[in-house]
């Protein structure tokens, strides 16, 4: 993938809207030191912290590629902050975590799974809470209208799970008071597939981690993982993932993520392609060891 497409939503949104770039710029301030509370709940997880939103917006940076003369200044600045806020929900207080939980919809889930487990209740409604934190706190970030809050919670949220195809939830063209519109599911499929993709070994730093040297549990599994996929190249067709490893349970338990990383690719190229104006060009996801 061409190497001018890094930063590149950054640049066109300094380039067309300085208002919104200083917005932008001041909410990542704002969010360094929220990002990394996930520790406090994930100590040993895998990471979420602003070095993680870096990498999802390098990913959307060559996912959009030239298709970025085709979105505006708004539909740029919801997407960038998204990046960052996406994965707020991992690192809530109890406080907001309790108050939050009422508040979203958790269908069966308490029928099979530990109400006590807040671990895992995070980790599967993360999306969701992530759009209620955004919400509470709104007002700390410097968020133009609520219009944009709204195409930012949704564009948060819709990160994994949600239904992209839902044309209440994700509109092809929510209007802004500033003439603009955004297109909700294009902005939340390349937020989607972003998030997949970033599994190389570079997520988990070492300068952050200790690594686990031997595999015992399913926290150690999500090391290995991830320090076996070596590289990501994004191709135009495709996804290819360079990846070794020489344990039979990492090498399974990659092909399982693989698979889903293709049905990510496929949902997020249905929302895209068949609803908005926009294409996701890459059609699969491939594997070189």
């Amino acid at each position: 993938m061409d190497s001018n497409y890094e930063f590149a939503l950054e640049k066109r949104l300094r380039e067309i809207s300085p208002d919104l770039h200083n917005r932008f710029t001041s909410t990542v301030f704002a969010l360094q030191f929220i990002l990394s509370n996930y520790k406090l709940i994930f100590p040993g997880y895998t990471d979420h912290s602003e070095l993680h939103s870096l990498h999802v917006i390098d990913f959307c940076n060559k996912i959009i590629g030239p298709q970025i003369e085709m979105m505006n200044a708004d539909e740029i600045y919801c997407l960038l902050v998204s990046c960052y806020f996406h994965d707020t929900g991992m690192g809530l207080t109890r406080k907001d975590y309790e108050a939050f939980l009422k508040e979203i919809d958790v269908g069966d889930y308490f029928e099979t799974h530990d109400r006590e487990d807040v671990q895992g209740v995070i980790r599967f409604f993360h999306n969701e809470f992530s759009g209620k934190f955004i919400e509470k706190y709104a007002d700390l970030f410097d968020i133009p209208s609520k219009d944009h809050l709204r195409a930012i919670i949704q564009t948060s949220r819709g990160h994994r799970k949600t239904d992209l195809m839902d044309e209440s939830q994700y509109p092809v063209e929510l209007q802004l008071k500033s003439g603009n519109t955004v297109c909700l599911p294009y902005l939340a499929a390349i937020i989607r597939l972003a998030d997949e993709i970033d599994i190389t070994a570079s997520r988990n730093s070492h300068v952050l981690f200790n690594v686990p040297q031997v595999l015992n549990t399913q926290q150690d599994m999500e090391f290995f993982k991830h320090e076996a996929v070596k590289d990501l190249i994004i191709e135009k067709d495709r996804f290819v993932i360079i990846y070794d490893t020489e344990d039979p349970r990492v090498d399974g338990q990659l092909k399982v993520l693989f698979a889903k990383m293709q049905k990510t690719l496929d949902d997020c190229r249905r929302a895209t392609n068949g609803r908005t104006k926009h294409t996701i060009t890459q059609k699969t996801v491939e594997t070189s060891r």
